[in-house]
This record gives C-alpha cells, structure tokens and sequence, in this order.
C-alpha cells in the first residue's frame, strides 16, 4: 500500500461517521432522513472541477497550489468525500505558521450540507494529522463576524487566545479582484 493511501485508510479508520441530516418542507409535507458515509483524505488535482462550490473560480484555481503544497510535505489539505469521492468538505492544515502547532484554514463546508456533522469530522481528521506530526496543539482563526464557526470550534474544545487582522484577495463574480479585510479571534486547543 502506498504511504499516500495508507494515510488516507489511517484518517478514515474510526472516524468515517453516518452523517445525517433531515429535509423538511416548511408546509410540513414531507420530511426525510439521509445518511451518507463519508471519508476524509488528502485534496487531488483530479477534485479541483468538483470544488466550485468552495468559492470563486480564483480560489478554486489557487487549490491546485495547495495540491503541490501537500504533495511536498508542507502541508495538509483534506477533503471530505462521499462514496462517489465528490468533495463536499475542505481544510488547509499548514505546519509552519506556529511552532509547535498545526494551524487550520479555509475550513468550509458545501453550503447544502452544513450543520450535518461534516466540518466536526474533518475537524477530527486535522487534529490527527497534527497529532501524527509529533505536535501538540491546533490553532485557527475565526472571523470576529462568524460566531456560528467559533460556537463550533469552541464545542470541539477551542479557546480564544488573541485577536489578529487578516486579508485575502475575493474575486467577484464580474472577476475583478478586492481585497477583503477583516479581524479573526485567535483560537487553539492542546491535543496532549
């Protein structure tokens, strides 16, 4: 089995959960019960046509970078895929943003299915990730305007360390490119 493989069957034992959801007409005329398996594994060039739903056509592009990226060693980028292997969930896990820690980014969740479970899983699968580095600690940023995802990170143990400006460029949807600036609250959690 190849080291790539192995890592991917290593993330996946134990953590594949069902993940449910529930869909409700709000006319209460039907409502139905989904469970869907998933496995989490490393991001490939071969997702990048299935990832739209990630963000604009830039930042989709600008994951063919992060491929490379985990390809070397620098860092993690996992997905969470359905048993057809569609992404339906992303996160960046780079090494070298703090010593000692693995720091998570662009977490997301297709907008369809959050709320099910997914982002906790991935979560998990980061953690481990990190943990499997011989490091002791996670840390992410959460923006200040987001308390729904630091509601979350707090529930999986996250604590509010400090706060720190953060920017990027968004393209929009005529393509011009802005810069997009914000204040994130600084989180980590031990994983001693």
């Amino acid at each position: 089995m190849s080291e790539d493989v192995q890592g991917a069957v290593e993330d996946v034992q134990g953590t594949a959960e069902d993940v449910q959801g529930t869909a409700e007409d709000v006319r209460g005329a039907a409502v139905a019960e989904v469970r869907l398996r998933l496995s989490v594994r490393g991001l490939t060039d071969a997702d990048l046509p299935s990832c739209g739903w990630a963000g604009s056509p830039k930042h989709v592009r600008e994951l063919a970078g992060k491929v490379r990226r985990a390809a070397a060693g620098e860092i993690d980028y996992l997905a969470a895929c359905t048993p057809a292997g569609l992404p339906v969930a992303l996160c960046g896990v780079d090494y070298a943003v703090a010593p000692g820690a693995g720091t998570l980014w662009q977490l997301g969740v297709h907008p369809a299915l959050q709320s099910c479970g997914i982002g906790t899983l991935l979560i998990g699968a980061a953690e481990r990730r990190i943990a499997a580095r011989g490091l002791v600690r996670a840390e992410l940023g959460v923006e200040e305007s987001n308390p729904r995802a630091r509601a979350l990170y707090e529930r999986l143990g996250y604590r509010a360390f400090g706060r720190a400006p953060d920017s990027w460029d968004v393209e929009d949807e005529d393509g011009t490119l802005r810069r997009y600036e914000t204040m994130c609250v600084l989180m980590r959690k031990s994983l001693a």
